[in-house]
């Protein structure tokens, strides 16, 4: 089976057109190698995927006659996911709670006044 095909049947991309676009980018590799969105895949496979910057690997223990429900995914690949890099993401997401969200526009004045009061509580140190 194709590889995008694969990643759209075990349901870690929506469409098979995200899958083929993701292959095209390098973001999926098998066995350590780039992979074309036509390449095939094989039980015993390892595969890498970069997706939401996480880096997933996964190891094919069968191939799926067609797209399975989320309970059967299991079956048909193993996550080996190490845990840090779902706990690098949780820290991504606080770090950008922190900056103004684009698109909010320009400071307010109270904001204004927030910032140079936090400049001359530093210049006194």
């Amino acid at each position: 089976m194709r590889i995008d095909k694969f990643l759209w049947c075990v349901r870690y991309y929506k469409t098979r057109t995200l899958a083929t676009e993701a292959c095209k980018k390098g973001h999926i590799k098998i066995n350590g190698q780039a992979a074309k969105p036509s390449r095939e895949v094989y039980a015993t496979d390892q595969i890498e995927l970069r997706k939401n910057q996480i880096n997933y690997q996964l190891t094919v223990n069968d191939i799926p006659p067609s797209r399975v429900g989320a309970k059967l995914v299991d079956i048909y690949i193993n996550d080996t996911t190490p845990k840090e890099a779902f706990e690098a993401q949780e820290l991504l997401k606080y770090s950008k709670d922190y900056y103004r969200k684009k698109g909010t526009g320009r400071p307010t004045k109270k904001d204004r006044r927030d910032i140079d009061d936090f400049y001359e509580t530093n210049d006194d140190d």
